[in-house]
């Protein structure tokens, strides 16, 4: 697989990392303040936010079959053979077993208005986690054709798996925006700027995938699925000493 590059766009300049599937486009604000107290005089505080835009790597989704038969033993079985060729035909189109996971197994009963008993239901769910983006919906509509009537589809999400380069180049553009905005501060006070006395990660989020751009839909019997973008952020904390 190819490297994509990371591009982060300072104010000034324009610099590009090779960091993995992210391009990123990094937005900041930035906070300044100047403490004149007696405690902490001499010092300037500044915060930057960035945000950095990846495509999503990582496809979630939870699927699974639900039976129901007129006794519990008989929807047991007929939903093990349903599951069972569930999970073979995401075996095919290239999932290990290491990438499904039971969530959910349940057996209830069912019944009508007057509380008399008409039968018993079984739903059995897995947890499936897939980096294979590109044959994801053929592996999905091949899923439901082998189990048909009875499928259950929900929670598709998409993610980044390395998230932490995208925070990390947005890490370090904000703090170049910081120390960019400090200087042209102090400048503007006939004072100079010191060493960094403190930086705080005060925090960093990740937004859900924006549905847009990116199809991995291959042909007529594959679902249709679109991975957009996804943003992450990160606001920093620097505080800078004063000279003269």
């Amino acid at each position: 697989m190819s490297n994509p590059e990371v591009s982060v766009v300072g104010s000034s300049k324009v610099r590009t990392w090779g960091v993995g599937a992210l391009v990123v486009a990094l937005a900041v604000a930035l906070v300044v303040s100047v403490n004149h107290d007696r405690a902490s005089a001499g010092t300037i505080t500044v915060t930057g936010s960035g945000t950095a835009q990846g495509v999503p790597d990582t496809l979630n989704y939870q699927i699974g079959v639900n039976t129901t038969a007129s006794t519990a033993v008989a929807a047991l079985e007929n939903n093990n053979a349903r599951m069972s060729a569930l999970q073979a035909s995401l075996e095919r189109s290239g999932l290990t077993k290491s990438d499904m996971q039971t969530s959910d197994l349940s057996i209830s009963t069912n019944t009508n208005s007057s509380g008399r008993v008409t039968g018993f239901s079984v739903s059995d769910t897995l947890s499936v986690t897939t980096h294979r983006l590109a044959s994801a919906g053929q592996a999905l509509d091949a899923a439901v054709h082998a189990v048909g009537n009875g499928v259950q589809l929900y929670g598709v999400s998409f993610s980044l798996s390395n998230q932490s380069r995208a925070l990390a180049a947005a890490r370090a553009q904000a703090v170049s925006n910081a120390h960019t905005a400090a200087s042209q501060i102090v400048r503007a006070g006939s004072t100079s700027l010191g060493r960094i006395v403190k930086i705080t990660d005060q925090e960093n989020a990740s937004s859900p995938p924006i549905i847009m751009g990116t199809s991995f839909a291959i042909d007529k019997a594959a679902v249709p699925l679109q991975a957009g973008t996804q943003s992450v952020s990160v606001l920093v904390t620097v505080v800078y000493a004063l000279n003269g």
